[in-house]
């Protein structure tokens, strides 16, 4: 329970099993709201119309799943319009404090008749954040959920994810809730410097997909106090880096959740760089699920990644095996290097020695099962 924010749940009939695939989140107080939002170029109807509102005073969000209301056209943007509309008539809100959201299949119609039937439940606001993030789950296979306090205050947030997954969005959606007031400008800032530091340094398979956004509301009846500000900011990127580490674990396929840390970088970007590419890459992610300690692939990922340094320079262990220094092999255990590798979570570490920025990375090991999962997606 967040003071404040209520959820509520219902099937839509879009999933096949009939459970819940749609969820409300509604707000007692007018919020300000804050967002980061795909770059694809291609925007489903949804986020197209949630960007649109962002400055308004809001009251509530709407999220389906199994079907992501993208390259649906003019009749996909009424959709999300009505939606919307729907939903503020059943709160007795304005319509356009209403946001919305969709995830799942592209280019199919959504069935409005299912939605705006689910919607008559789901707006009695009797369910709980738990049941929310699985409502909004697709190929998931866990609920993501993370809440954590401000002083006197509860930040919330639940997330989807698990292919699909790159940075500068992913196929994603992240609602977090704080009951507090904070002005709108800082608001903002604050989302974006986390989801730099979180989500934008998560990865499962390279593709930035057209529906991802991460929302953030903040009302109640209190002001954040100025005292609280950098903590807030603080906490607020330790419940943004919970949910993204939960979707990298929750990768289409994964055994292993893999963390790269990168330190000795030149600049933090350079930092952020080096460790998305090592954690992005197909070959080291296949390493993973070998467990096959072949560091040199670690080394040509960071080569490969922008970041400036001088191989001659670079450290590299997996867990708390060295196995390069200086930019060339060294003896090592072969075997513990594997036993590090066969765990849950993996960790990578690479020392650049050109600088003092540092940055982490999360993602996850390749295996036959994302092929298979991804092959009958749509089946």
């Amino acid at each position: 329970m967040i003071p404040g924010f209520r959820v509520g749940t219902a099937s839509a009939g879009l999933r096949a099993s009939g459970e819940p695939d749609l969820a409300v989140l509604f707000a007692d107080h007018p919020c300000v709201a804050a967002g980061v939002f795909t770059t694809n170029r291609v925007k489903a109807a949804p986020v197209l119309l949630t960007q649109e509102r962002m400055l308004n005073p809001i009251r509530a969000l709407v999220c389906n799943s199994c079907n992501a209301n993208a390259c649906t056209g003019p009749q996909g943007r009424r959709d999300a319009r009505t939606t919307a509309a729907h939903a503020a008539g059943l709160l007795g809100i304005p319509e356009e404090s209403v946001l919305v959201a969709s995830t799942g299949v592209i280019g199919v119609l959504l069935p409005m008749d299912g939605i705006l039937t689910g919607l008559d439940e789901a707006c009695g606001l009797g369910g709980t954040w738990e049941q929310a993030a699985r409502a909004i789950m697709t190929t998931d296979t866990v609920p993501k959920l993370a809440t954590a306090r401000v002083g006197d205050f509860t930040l919330t947030g639940i997330a989807k994810g698990s292919g699909m997954i790159h940075p500068n969005m992913a196929t994603m959606l992240g609602f977090l809730v704080i009951n507090a007031i904070i002005p709108q400008p800082e608001l903002q800032a604050a989302l974006k410097e986390a989801v730099d530091r979180s989500f934008h340094q998560v990865t499962v398979d390279g593709d930035t997909s057209t529906n991802d956004m991460v929302v953030l509301l903040a009302g109640g009846r209190e002001f954040l106090p100025g005292p609280l500000r950098d903590e807030f900011r603080e906490t607020l990127t330790e419940v943004c880096a919970r949910l993204a580490r939960a979707i990298a674990r929750d990768g289409e396929g994964a055994t292993r959740l893999v963390e790269v840390r990168v330190e000795g970088a030149g600049s933090p970007g350079e930092a952020r760089q080096a460790a998305r590419v090592v954690a992005g890459s197909s070959l080291v992610k296949t390493a993973i699920y070998g467990a096959d300690p072949n560091w040199g692939r670690i080394l040509a990922a960071l080569g490969c990644s922008g970041a400036e340094f001088r191989p001659e320079d670079v450290e590299i262990r997996i867990g708390t095996v060295v196995v390069c220094r200086e930019g060339v092999p060294v003896d090592f255990d072969e075997d513990e290097a594997r036993q590090q590798m066969l765990g849950p979570e993996v960790r990578l570490f690479a020392h650049l020695g050109a600088g003092e920025a540092c940055s982490t990375a999360w993602g996850c090991d390749l295996t036959e099962r994302y092929v298979e999962i991804n092959g009958s997606y749509r089946t």
